[in-house]
């Protein structure tokens, strides 16, 4: 018995020794240059990843050196642990080791990190001007879903709901419509909002077209139901969970659409009547939060308590004008805003709400941007009810095309309202999402092109700033050039969607299982 354990003992010093060997011989074996020389130069890199604050569990940030050079060694170097030293692929790609990444995000969470470069051109190393990565302490939510789709917005044939893993690089579908087209099936997706970050197992997606409706997640049940009946304006669009009820609240609304040739924002969407609409999903009854003719609501947002409504209203004085049989017409509604599109501007509004009863209150002016000349949509509250980030622009309502729309917040407590200049960009900075622990904000912007949204992110401290902003990394840098398609929507979740695409593809062209809302308190 002894020996036994002597033997025992043994080959477990032998293993360890062996895995420490292992390990050894898989860190990189690349040097930094002894003789580079140091150089006021900063050297080019895309995407531009300098000076940021990084969530401890985001992917590895690879990047691009685009300076001329025959090599490139980048070394990122922490107050803790070993540094990570690694060389770049041809056209000067960066790719780290995922390992190597965690283990030095790990032991510097809370800290800074050095980031060096080094090109050599022509037999002569250079070293660039280091810059500095923070690592914040506070994580990041894992998992990020979104739309890609076509940048005019007018293309669904082939589209889809993605999620993507924040912290590797794995991307998955969660819905695609159109696999083989076929007229009979041509369908589009969108709207994708789940509750309460993924914890709940809630999600919901709208589907237009064929098999419409708005398809419903709950675990592994799936439900498509239709929320169109005669005694609300019509469809819905834009919802927004209750922070804890099987409660959503839409917004029902009427759009026009127009593209322009010669025009950075080749598109305008505007509403000529919109409303909001409270559904509650097991009891499958919808009724009216409004239905308001000539002041049309949008954006609906819980505030995290679930006591308050925040959404955003435009009056229209024309339709106040205008005659019964006009007022009541579709196409007379959208020529008059379509005539005056540029002076239709949104203020933020809020109600209370009752829970007990399911009703709400008297409504609350919380931002004044008409007063200022723009208009404001999207409200989110963050996840300590403190901060009310929403998007500012010119006008209307479809910031998503306009180079004017920037990031602004209103601290609810001082009533302080100021853009967050760090975060935003000259051309468009749209459709945000909070991380659960309020620290993160991840948000769609036209920055690298003018064309296409990408996902941003950005770190917002205590003191209510958003520091600068940074591009959702990729495995390949290029990706974000090479990737056609525009990121609608993005939304933070601590859980991954709990259904499988085929499931989804199942419920959804299952037409005779699809149910209708009823209306009714």
């Amino acid at each position: 018995m002894k020996r036994n354990r002597l033997c025992s003992s043994w080959a477990k010093v032998l293993g360890c020794v062996l895995l420490v060997v292992a390990l050894a011989a898989c860190r990189s074996t690349v040097r930094v240059p002894d003789a580079a020389q140091p150089t006021v130069q900063q050297a080019s890199v895309f995407p531009d990843y300098r000076d940021v604050v990084i969530p401890p569990n985001i992917a590895p940030l690879n990047f691009q050196v685009n300076n001329p050079a025959d090599e490139v060694v980048v070394q990122i170097k922490g107050q803790r642990g070993e540094p990570l030293v690694a060389e770049a692929e041809t056209a000067g790609k960066l790719r780290f080791d995922s390992t190597e990444w965690r283990r030095l995000l790990t032991d510097n969470r809370g800290g800074q990190l050095s980031v060096e470069i080094f090109t050599q051109h022509e037999g002569q190393w250079l070293q660039h001007p280091a810059w500095k990565w923070t690592v914040a302490a506070e994580p990041i939510d894992s998992f990020l879903t979104y739309r890609l789709i076509e940048p005019s917005y007018e293309l669904y044939r082939q589209l889809g709901l993605y999620e993507r893993n924040l912290t590797n690089f794995d991307e998955h579908p969660i819905y695609e419509n159109n696999d083989t087209f076929e007229e009979e099936n041509n369908h589009c997706v969108n709207c994708h909002t789940p509750q309460a970050h993924g914890t709940t197992g809630r999600m919901l997606f709208h589907v237009r077209s064929k098999h419409g409706g708005t398809v419903f997640i709950e675990g592994k049940n799936i439900r498509r139901v239709d929320m169109k009946c005669d005694s609300v304006l019509g469809g819905s669009v834009y919802p927004a969970w209750h922070p804890r009820q099987p409660w959503v609240v839409f917004s029902s609304n009427k759009t026009g659409q127009a593209f322009r040739l010669n025009n950075a924002q080749k598109v305008e969407v505007v509403d000529y009547d919109s409303d909001l609409l409270f559904y509650d999903v097991q009891r499958n009854k919808l009724s009216n939060v409004f239905r308001t003719p000539a002041v049309m609501e949008t954006f609906p947002a819980w505030a995290p308590d679930g006591s308050r409504l925040y959404y955003c209203a435009a009056p229209f004085p024309k339709f106040e004008t205008m005659s019964d049989s006009a007022r009541l017409s579709d196409d007379a509604r959208q020529d008059a805003v379509l005539d005056a599109y540029r002076e239709v501007r949104y203020n933020v509004m809020s109600v209370p709400f009752d829970a007990r009863t399911r009703t709400f209150g008297a409504p609350r002016l919380e931002v004044d941007c008409r007063t200022m000349g723009k208009s404001g949509t999207l409200p989110r509250i963050s996840p300590d009810g403190r901060y009310l980030l929403i998007t500012l622009g010119d006008f209307g309502q479809f910031h998503i095309w306009h180079k004017s729309s920037d990031l602004w917040v209103k601290d609810l407590k001082t009533g302080a309202f100021y853009p967050l200049r760090a975060a935003n960009s000259p051309e468009v900075d749209s459709y945000h999402t909070w991380s659960s622990n309020g620290r993160w904000i991840v948000f769609s912007s036209r920055r690298l092109d003018g064309n296409f949204t990408r996902p941003c992110i950005a770190y917002f401290d205590r003191n209510g700033q958003a520091h600068k902003a940074f591009l959702l990394p990729q495995e390949d840098p290029e990706h974000n050039w090479l990737r056609m398609k525009s990121y609608n929507v993005p939304e933070l979740s601590r859980r991954p969607v709990p259904v499988s695409p085929e499931e989804l593809r199942r419920a959804i062209y299952d037409d005779a299982a699809a149910g209708h809302a009823e209306f009714g308190k």
